[in-house]
Order: C-alpha cells, then structure tokens, then sequence
C-alpha cells in the first residue's frame, strides 16, 4: 500500500504511494466484474491543478478526502482503474481492460522549492519547476495515475498549497471524458456540503463503428512521432490570456479584412476561432525564426512549404446516430488547417491573422459539418500532417471548465497542461474568474519564446 519515504533532488520528497480501488456498494448484483473496451493507442495528457489551502487547513485530513473521493468518482469510471492491453487473439488491437483489484496510484509528496506564486504565474518559467508535480503513468498500461504534492513554499510562513497532478492516458478518453471525470471526482468530495455530482458516463461503444484504416494509423509508430520531445525539461512554459474584448478585436478585425477583399460570407470566426488562429501564427513566427521585419533564419534547413495545425473537435452530437453527450471514450476527429510559411513570414499582421483564422475556421467547418469525403480523406490527411513530425495541435476546451473543478477548498489558483512540454501542443482553458476570455498555454525553447512574445510590427 505505501512506499517508503525518497527523495528527488532535495525538493520533492515522495511520502507515499496508496493504491486506490473503485469502491463497492456492497450490492453483490452491482459488483464490479472484468470488462474490456476498445481503444486507440495515444499519448498521455498531464493536467496540474494547483489550489490555495485555507490558513490552519488539517493537510492530513484534506490528503485522506482526496482519496476517499476518488474510489467513490471511480465506481463509475471504473476503466481508469484498469490497464490496456492487447485484446486476446489480437497483434494490432488494443483494449482497456478492467478486472476486480484494479488500482489507481495515489501519490503524496512534500514540496519545499516553490510556492503558488512562483507556479502560478502567468509568465514564462521552466517547465522542470512543474515536471515534479505531474506524476508518470505506472508501468504495465496503467491509464491514470495522480499526485498531491504539499507545497511548502521558500518561507517559513508561506501559506500551503496543494498541487494536484493528473495524468490520464488519451488512449482511455478523450478531454471531454477525463474532464466529467475529475468533476465527477470534485463533486463526490464535497458531496457533504449538498453537491449533486455530474451525471455518470456511458460505457456502451457499440455507438461507434471502429474504422480499421484509422485505427492503423493511430498505432503505427509514424503516428507517434514527436510526442515525445528529448529537450522538454529545457523548455520555458507561458500562459496567454486573451480578454474577451481582444478576442472582440481579432473578430472584428477578421470581418473587416474580409470586407475589404470581398470574401462572401467571411469566415466564420468564433471566440475559438480567434485564439488558434492568433496563436497559429504567433506560433509560426516564433518557431520558424521569423522575426519583424518580415526576414526569417532557418538556419539553412529543409522546411515544407505550409505548417499544418491539427484541431480536436468533439464528434458527440455530429455522428450519425447520435454518440451521448457522457459517452466514455474518445470521439474527436481531428481536422488539419495549413498555412504558407512565406504567408505567416511576410504578411502584414492583419493579413497574417486573417489567412490563420480563415484556415482554421474551414478546416472546423469540414469537420463538423461532415462535408463530404472526410472520413474517406482522414487517413491520409494524418500522414501528410505528420510528415515532418508532430502539427502545432490543441490540449484542451473552454468547454471543460477546468477552473470549476473545486474539491472543498476552493476554485483552482491555476491550471497548467504540462505535457504541452512534450507533445509541442498548445493547451486551451477558459479564462480565469469567468471573465469570457481564453487563457493559452504554450512551451517552447527560451529563444523561441522570447520571439513569441515579441509584438509583430503592424505594417
């Protein structure tokens, strides 16, 4: 049940690993039994929730509730105790498997080398200061693991705060599944104070029919290439938040560009819209050594033409026969944008923003509106979008309301994807405070950084 107490670098100190079972409602009709799913192989995401804890707060006692709590989230997600394998009888299929004694690991850990402040800072800071606290998926194909870590901060009186890591393997779910999770999770521990959890998830996947083509890319290794990055520790992390009124102003300013070339209907320019299309470029210009004058140094190297963008969205309530809107699983399609490199290089910065937000909004539009030869074209698009590695991609919705997930204490000082390090993707969440805004999280290589933050002259 525990581990004993070591030490990592001096700093993180790891007091014990439980392992935590769905919990039983004594009702031998209602027991748990061995179950498997059906799954993709994808990358893990690590989501790091940090909170407040009140002055004089029993840390023991809020430890203990966490725990509790999640057996109680995971009767009904029960597939997150469980592990993948491959599905017997099979050499290229993958299954979530469930079977009675299933665990989640449950680590607790003391931290003394940073406080709230330091980590939840919008400004750029070292991935490796947030690496600790994000906790590795066991071996032998655990699909969520979870650590609460005490941080204990550099002064004597600094006030507790506690840093709640969350890895779920994107193989078991999809962001909207892990997400109705970990409400689910919040919800039952504070069931005393009159909470209603969330409705419990459907496990039928007999409402999607695996396409083999699809699932084949998925798995293959070229699919994978680039989640991984071998410099991620090296990286800087920044949070960028766009206000509702700035992202009124990219709008608007994408309508009048629209005008002023007579495109009918102008695109579609949502909120979302806005903030992939700016960051795209952004992005773009950061990575690709653009810099503002319009010139660019690559260094000499081979670059493709167009840098591909890779969006998520949720396919619930677009597929035929219509998926639950609880449905456990993954269903997102994934639709790629592209842009000329020279177009993100040379363009004025209205120009920039109107060819990325134009290039994502058709590329949503196919996807949702399931316009005709998408399914047919989906393979091959994930091929040619990977080509030279992982696209600019997207961890994250607004929709998940990240910042609601209120265990007892409180309302989140901050929420961090942490495995945007690795992956290269930019995370997504609603703005802070319910101001209507979008805040953005992305991680990149300091010199990299210091030119996405740099303005763009807007000639």
């Amino acid at each position: 049940m525990a581990a004993p107490p070591h030490d990592h670098g001096g700093r993180l100190r790891v007091l014990r690993t439980e392992h935590v079972t769905p919990s039983s409602t004594g009702d031998d009709a209602d027991a748990l039994s061995e179950r498997a799913l059906p799954l993709k192989p994808v990358e893990p995401v690590e989501r790091l929730f940090l909170y407040r804890l009140a002055p004089g707060a029993a840390v023991h006692g809020v430890l203990s509730h966490l725990a509790d709590s999640l057996s109680r989230a995971l009767r009904a997600f029960y597939p997150l105790a469980g592990r993948i394998r491959l599905a017997p009888g099979k050499t290229d299929r993958y299954e979530l498997f469930y079977q009675p004694g299933d665990a989640v690991a449950f680590t607790v850990a003391e931290h003394d080398g940073a406080g709230v402040d330091e980590l939840a800072t919008d400004d750029p800071r070292e991935v490796a200061t947030i690496a600790p606290l994000v906790p590795a998926l066991p071996r032998g194909g655990a699909v969520l693991a979870v650590q609460a870590t005490v941080l204990l901060g550099l002064r004597p009186a600094a006030p507790r705060v506690l840093a709640l890591g969350v890895t779920v393997h994107h193989a078991a779910c999809d962001g909207a599944s892990s997400t109705h999770f970990l409400h689910t999770w919040a919800a039952s521990a504070c069931a005393a104070a009159g909470n209603v959890p969330p409705e419990p998830p459907v496990m039928d996947h007999s409402f999607i029919v695996d396409r083999k083509d699809i699932h084949d890319l998925f798995a293959a290794p070229r699919a994978q290439k680039g989640f991984d990055s071998p410099d991620a520790m090296d990286r800087l992390v920044a949070t960028y938040a766009l206000s509702s009124a700035q992202l009124q102003s990219i709008k608007d300013a994408v309508a009048g560009e629209a005008a002023r070339r007579g495109v009918v209907p102008p695109p579609r320019c949502t909120s979302i819209v806005a903030t992939y299309g700016v960051m795209w470029l952004c992005h773009l210009r950061a990575t690709h050594g653009h810099n503002n004058d319009g010139g660019h140094d690559d260094g000499g190297a081979e670059q493709r033409d167009d840098q591909p963008r890779e969006v998520h969205p949720d396919h619930r309530r677009r597929m035929e026969g219509r998926v639950p809107s609880r449905y456990f699983g993954n269903c997102v399609g994934p639709c790629y944008a592209s842009m000329p490199r020279k177009a993100a290089a040379t363009a004025t910065v209205t120009d920039g923003v109107f060819t990325a937000c134009s290039a994502v909004a058709a590329a949503i539009d196919e996807a949702v509106h399931g316009e005709t030869g998408y399914w047919e074209r989906y393979p091959e698009r994930i091929v040619e979008a990977r080509r030279d590695g992982a696209p600019f991609s997207v961890a994250g919705s607004p929709r998940f309301r990240v910042y609601d997930v209120d265990f007892g204490f409180g309302t989140p000082a901050k929420v961090e994807i942490a495995s945007v390090a690795k992956t290269g993707a930019m995370s997504v969440a609603e703005g802070r405070g319910g101001s209507g805004g979008i805040e953005v999280g992305i991680a990149l290589p300091p010199e990299h950084m210091g030119r996405f933050r740099t303005k763009p002259k807007q000639s």
